[in-house]
């Protein structure tokens, strides 16, 4: 058992609104339950989840996956210290690949938050 669980937070625009937390809301009421638990279980993992749940993109992004029927939802998300993961933005994937728009996003929202955070 982990000494420690992370804390899963929702990355805010300046406007307060929050991405992820939209995507999520936003999906059909079984997959936000199977994402729910999927980001328990990222919660009290952290940075040792590993596929099927999470892989890492590029440049400190991670995806966490999550299948529910067949429909696949993607939520970015980044760590930050303290042990806090930061959740960007979500998304259902069609393509085979992780569409680089949503990577560019990721990375933007989180030039933000570092920004904000100083």
């Amino acid at each position: 058992m982990p000494e420690q669980e992370f804390e899963v937070i929702f990355y805010q625009r300046e406007n307060e609104t929050a991405p992820a937390l939209e995507f999520i809301e936003g999906c059909e009421i079984k997959m936000q339950a199977k994402i729910l638990g999927h980001l328990e279980i990222l919660q009290q993992r952290g940075y040792e989840l590993r596929e099927p749940y999470s892989k890492p993109l590029e440049d400190g992004i991670f995806e966490l996956r999550t299948k529910q029927g067949s429909n696949i939802s993607r939520v970015l998300y980044f760590f930050f210290v303290g042990k806090k993961i930061v959740l960007t933005n979500g998304f259902i994937k069609k393509t085979q690949k992780t569409p680089k728009s949503e990577i560019e996003k990721a990375k933007k929202y989180r030039q933000d938050y570092l920004e904000r955070m100083k």
